[in-house]
């Protein structure tokens, strides 16, 4: 017969208080919720087999969080970090480049209020590009290369470049090819 595995009992009250209570909430890290329901649902006697019923994940699962809770205690509730290289632009350098992208470029010509034409830079960029928006971003103290900005706009839908002029056209007799 298998031996029946259960989560060490709670040092004080306070542990436990605090273990229920994050198993109960709606607000927090998902894996500290989804392993303090392990360890609350073990403590009122559930079974390992139980439990990975209950909470859709594999018996091994809930064994080795039980193992864990049983070394290291609530701290054995969060993950462990990940392998690899942490992110080395945070989020909001994410948004700073991507309001760049929807912003005007710099050598872009605009018509003023009296319909005359007026441009910001006469150097700068007169569309995005991806080498234009890496520049653009060096300048306001960015440090990334074109291919990140590529990855960046692409997972966020955010388009750097001009539609063709012959993708489109206001003739009523135009048809698109292919």
């Amino acid at each position: 017969m298998a031996k029946i595995l259960r989560a060490r009992a709670a040092h004080d009250e306070k542990e436990e208080r605090w273990v229920r209570k994050m198993a109960a909430s709606r607000h927090g890290p998902a894996d500290w919720i989804f392993h303090a329901k392990i360890v609350a649902r073990s403590w009122d006697s559930a079974r390992v087999e139980t439990i990975a019923k209950e909470l859709d994940c594999s018996p091994q699962t809930v064994r080795r969080r039980l193992h864990r809770f049983d070394a290291e205690g609530i701290e054995g509730l969060g993950d462990r970090p990940k392998a690899g290289r942490p992110r080395r632009l945070t989020t909001e350098d994410d948004s700073r480049i991507l309001a760049l992208a929807r912003s005007t470029p710099p050598g872009k010509l605009e018509r003023l209020s009296d319909g005359s034409l007026d441009v910001r830079d006469e150097q700068g960029a007169a569309q995005w590009s991806l080498d234009a928006l890496a520049q653009a971003a060096k300048e306001a103290g960015i440090q990334v290369k074109r291919s990140q900005i590529r990855r960046i706009c692409r997972r966020e839908g955010v388009r750097w470049r001009r539609t063709h002029s012959w993708g489109s056209s206001d003739d009523k007799n135009f048809v698109p090819k292919g």
